[in-house]
């Protein structure tokens, strides 16, 4: 954006509706395990993810833009999740949230996907067991820099 002589505000409208979609980025209830009880906690005043405007977690994917999959992931989940993300309109990103959505964490066993990023392509990590509230708002700004910088997602950032 510039600030013409007459004081006028130009941009390009590719830049303006950046903007505007990195500042709504609209969450996806997709809480699997214990992570999901940190992920929970963003929407409360002490952490308040309404600053990055993604306060209301959506039901449906068809209304979400970001799917957020925190906890260990069972192989009859697989394709469930699958399905969901195919559901979701594009542009679409993915957040694996916790050791166990990345990687199986400890459950190395023939019941747990050993990594979410198996099933469906993930853009950032948030690492921990479990990550912090903090961790998961960090990964979220994260994704807000990749769609201000005109990232459809599929861009790995390990936080």
């Amino acid at each position: 954006m510039e600030v013409g002589p007459g004081k006028f505000l130009l941009t390009r409208v590719d830049d303006a509706a950046r903007w505007a979609q990195s500042s709504s980025v609209w969450p996806l209830t997709m809480g699997l395990a214990c992570c999901a009880i940190e992920m929970m906690s963003v929407t409360d005043p002490h952490f308040d993810i309404a600053r990055l405007g993604s306060e209301v977690f959506r039901s449906s994917p068809r209304q979400a833009d970001l799917m957020i999959v925190s906890g260990r992931v069972a192989w009859k989940m697989a394709p469930v999740i699958k399905r969901i993300y195919d559901q979701m309109a594009d542009p679409k990103w993915v957040i694996s949230m916790g050791a166990c959505a990345s990687s199986g964490g400890v459950f190395d066993n023939y019941a747990i996907v050993q990594g979410v990023d198996t099933i469906i392509p993930v853009d950032v990590y948030v690492p921990g067991c479990p990550p912090t509230p903090d961790g998961l708002l960090h990964g979220i700004t994260l994704i807000q820099q990749q769609i201000r910088e005109g990232g459809r997602g599929g861009f790995l950032a390990r936080s």
